[in-house]
């Protein structure tokens, strides 16, 4: 048979999409990229914001659309992933094309779920018994990134309790997977080519902590610096109170780790932070980024805010504007905030007109255009180094690659000019000068 996947949402849950394309492949089906050509439909959700969710439902209308029309081949439709462990009788009740649904947890669960057969001895999960999933370096996985870079869940869940995320709910309680697993994946995916490895968990810092390990990211990413054929390794989702020292020591001694700090802080206010249940202040969050800067010189900082949280003032978010104009972060997402059931932020109003969020994020996002324009105006002439990526999906016939400081993806880009394609290569690193920049991203030319 031939399974087509729809994965949606955040590296976190690409991965686990990747994890049963690969179980799917080693039971013998094929994959295709074709829904029209699929004998089955998979749709991985995500469901963590409104506009998340509505991305889903709105794929799995489109797959089940496919299921139903006059001639069409699939036959089954299954739908798994974050909005299935959340609504799982809601959707079996408003979408009756669907013919099974698996949660976050149920992973393994691919092939009973698409051969029709009742879940091998696991019960349903439900609303309230939290996922324990985790998988290894021996689990079949088939990588759907680019051939030279990929993700590597160092480890799932989360035990923090922010009030607007439901992550914890969805996900679990952390659990950090073994040393020893995570290099084993990464030497297997440096045998195949990749360049680039990218760590990802909801709290990458917390690594291990749940194992009592200390120091252990420290650690991995020293046996990760040592793996032969990768170039780049970058940490993305870390957390302001568990980013030791020991790590930064880390990150600035490897050489292939990459001097990038992706730092979720979602706000500046004390007490904005305070009502979100996050850690710190404009206080201690100047000092933490001081400590990053010093301890990991050249280090890029990339960061995300949420604006309108409830009871969100004009004067608390003047404390934001005024944080980021002074901080001047490299990269900077910013959300409009989603109210979300189960939420402890449910229980309050909502009580930030969507104009008025839409407003500041438009300020703060003018704002960071600014600080950037500067920056990159004053990086004129500087050589890079750059990791070719391929050709640009804007236009086949521009190449385009990323410094150590852009991330896949997320950030900006380089554009090649002046060059011939046939000189570049997807995951070689090549050096470029920088001839300007066009909004967010840079142009630069390869040298020799």
């Amino acid at each position: 048979m031939k399974v087509g996947f729809v994965s949606l949402g955040c590296p976190k849950n690409l991965v686990d999409g990747e994890v049963m394309m690969g179980l799917v492949r080693e039971s013998g089906h094929e994959l295709t990229a074709n829904a029209d050509e699929a004998d089955i439909l998979v749709v991985n959700t995500c469901a963590f914001i409104d506009e998340a969710k509505q991305e889903s439902i709105d794929a799995i209308l489109e797959m089940a659309g496919k299921k139903t029309a006059a001639g069409g081949r699939a036959t089954r439709l299954v739908v798994t992933g974050c909005l299935g462990e959340r609504y799982r009788e809601e959707l079996k009740k408003e979408i009756p094309e669907i013919d099974a649904v698996l949660g976050t947890g149920e992973v393994p669960e691919i092939m009973a779920a698409i051969n029709g057969a009742k879940a091998s001895g696991v019960a349903p999960l439900t609303f309230f018994k939290k996922p324990t999933y985790l998988y290894d370096a021996s689990t079949p996985r088939y990588t759907s990134t680019p051939k030279h870079y990929a993700y590597i869940k160092i480890a799932e869940g989360c035990d923090y309790t922010c009030a607007f995320c439901i992550i914890p709910t969805l996900r679990g309680s952390y659990r950090s997977r073994t040393e020893d697993s995570v290099v084993q994946e990464a030497e297997a995916l440096a045998a195949r080519g990749v360049k680039e490895l990218l760590l990802i968990s909801q709290d990458t810092t917390f690594y291990g902590h749940d194992r009592k390990e200390r120091g252990a990211l420290g650690r991995l990413l020293r046996r990760l610096n040592a793996i032969d054929g990768l170039e780049w390794i970058r940490l993305l989702y870390l957390y302001p109170t568990t980013i030791t020292d020991d790590t930064l020591d880390a990150m600035a001694e490897c050489e292939k780790v990459c001097n990038y700090v992706d730092l979720p802080l979602q706000h500046a206010s004390a007490d904005v932070l305070r009502r979100m249940r996050r850690p710190g202040n404009r206080q201690a969050y100047d000092k933490l980024l001081a400590r990053i800067r010093t301890r990991v010189p050249g280090v890029t900082l990339r960061t995300t805010f949420i604006v309108g949280f409830p009871g969100e003032t004009d004067a608390e978010f003047a404390e934001l504007e005024a944080f980021v104009r002074e901080t001047n972060f490299d990269h900077v997402g910013v959300f409009t905030y989603s109210h979300e059931e189960g939420t402890r932020a449910a229980a309050v109003e909502d009580d930030v007109p969507a104009p008025v969020k839409r407003k500041r994020r438009d300020a703060l996002m003018r704002l960071q255009k600014q600080i950037v324009a500067k920056r990159q105006k004053a990086r004129k002439g500087e050589v890079v180094r750059v990791m070719v990526d391929g050709p640009s999906a804007d236009s086949p016939l521009v190449w385009q690659g990323r410094l150590e400081g852009q991330a896949p993806d997320i950030d900006a880009v380089v554009y090649l000019d002046q060059c011939d394609a046939a000189d570049l290569v997807p995951g070689s690193i090549v050096r470029a000068r920088i001839e300007g920049a066009r909004g967010y991203d840079v142009v630069a030319a390869p040298l020799g």
